[in-house]
């Protein structure tokens, strides 16, 4: 009697934790997949449902409540998108093609009036250890926060530890732009897939905006990502995120979580990225920009001459006015940085930055506004790097009066990583 009477009571306990943690997986799939006006299953099984604009996730932070979807009344084209690209240096004979399309819109087209969401299922979320851990990156801190805005320009990140790597679980290269008072950049991102991405972990190349000081900094960011945890699969898909306290307890990847307002029917976030670079073949790019209305307070974000959408001044306290640091490079998020075994996830294309065009992942036509008002490259750039035997960045110029090239990446575990 009294082992039925266990196995009843234990039987009652695994019901109810496994019951619960059903239910939670069902309310977070109700706050992220709203009702679709129109559904396109992608050729790459994706599932993009066509959301009422008004009726977006956004809406459901508390500070949103009753925000109204703002027109950008800007010059669409701040950063001089259909300008002709500067070459790059080294660049040998292939060309650089702009990506202006994804993967689902060959399937079809949203309507006006609506917005392309990537539909999240039971199994996106079933990955992560908690629903409420579902996209989003772990805790992280940026050192050189406290110290750079009392040298501005002449600030040398090198001497500083960004962070500390083998606690937050993050490898970063990148180089850095000091200021303070940044209120747009941009850059065009070399596409590639990087090989040997692990199912935990995951690698992007990126654009970010940072304020703040170093624990509870805020930040913007942009550029593509792979990253099997979230999406399931192994592509190069567009990606935007979003912190105001080091990931602590805000922010999220794309639209998992309340905060961007999205404005575009034509681009999805967290949508697939077709076609990739491939080594001494054809180079392909996003351009990346976003900029702040300085009325609103409002981050604007285009992708090539898409206008994708803002993040709300409101999210904000240090980004409400201006950036302090914007960066431009790659990351790798793993269990296993910092250890050994190391990660065999790598960073850009998989190899040294030393490779340089046609072989290393790049930023080029980098591009920052500030209180001048005028679109103009950076000048002073300091290049950071978590783990020089695993990830690499190089700096192409020969002077701060040249246009800056970055060449960035690696392949994570080799024999110098072990």
């Amino acid at each position: 009697m009294r082992l039925f009477l266990m196995f009843v009571i234990l039987f009652g306990f695994y019901s109810e934790a496994y019951g619960k943690g059903s239910l939670d997986i069902d309310m977070k799939l109700k706050a992220l997949n709203k009702p679709a006006l129109k559904t396109i299953k992608s050729e790459d099984g994706d599932i993009i449902d066509c959301i009422d604009i008004y009726k977006q996730h956004a809406f459901d932070h508390p500070a949103l409540r009753n925000h109204k979807i703002q027109v950008n009344k800007f010059y669409t084209h701040l950063f001089g998108m259909h300008e002709k690209k500067t070459k790059i240096l080294n660049n040998g004979s292939s060309e650089q093609i702009q990506i202006t399309s994804q993967v689902w819109s060959k399937s079809g087209t949203c309507p006006i009036g609506t917005i392309p969401v990537r539909r999240v299922s039971r199994e996106d979320i079933s990955r992560v250890s908690s629903p409420s851990h579902f996209g989003r990156k772990p805790p992280h801190r940026y050192s050189y926060l406290d110290n750079a805005l009392q040298h501005k320009g002449n600030f040398n990140i090198t001497a500083e530890k960004t962070n500390q790597v083998g606690t937050y679980f993050r490898s970063e290269a990148f180089i850095v732009a000091i200021g303070s008072d940044f209120v747009g950049a941009q850059s065009d991102i070399n596409v590639w897939n990087p090989p040997r991405v692990q199912a935990s972990d995951y690698s992007s190349a990126q654009i970010w905006l940072v304020g703040g000081v170093s624990d509870i900094f805020e930040s913007l960011e942009a550029g593509w990502m792979v990253n099997p945890a979230v999406f399931g699969d192994y592509r190069t898909r567009l990606f935007i995120s979003w912190t105001k306290d080091g990931y602590k307890s805000t922010g999220c990847i794309n639209l998992l979580c309340a905060g961007f307002v999205q404005t575009t029917k034509s681009f999805a976030l967290g949508a697939a990225i077709e076609p990739v670079s491939s080594s001494s073949h054809e180079q392909y790019f996003i351009t990346v920009s976003v900029f702040l209305d300085p009325k609103s307070g409002n981050w604007w974000l285009t992708c090539g001459n898409n206008v994708m959408g803002y993040w709300p001044g409101t999210l904000f306290n240090s980004l409400k006015y201006r950036a302090p640091a914007v960066q431009w490079g790659g990351e790798v998020h793993s269990p296993n940085i910092g250890k050994k075994p190391h990660t065999e996830t790598s960073m850009g294309s998989g190899q040294w930055a030393n490779y340089l065009y046609g072989e290393a992942c790049y930023h080029t036509n980098l591009r920052i506004k500030d209180n001048s008002l005028q679109i103009k490259y950076p000048k002073y750039l300091s290049e950071y790097v978590d783990e020089k035997n695993c990830y690499s960045t190089k700096l192409y110029r020969k002077t701060y009066k040249e246009e800056p090239h970055l060449y960035f990446g690696g392949p994570g575990r080799n024999r110098h990583c072990p």
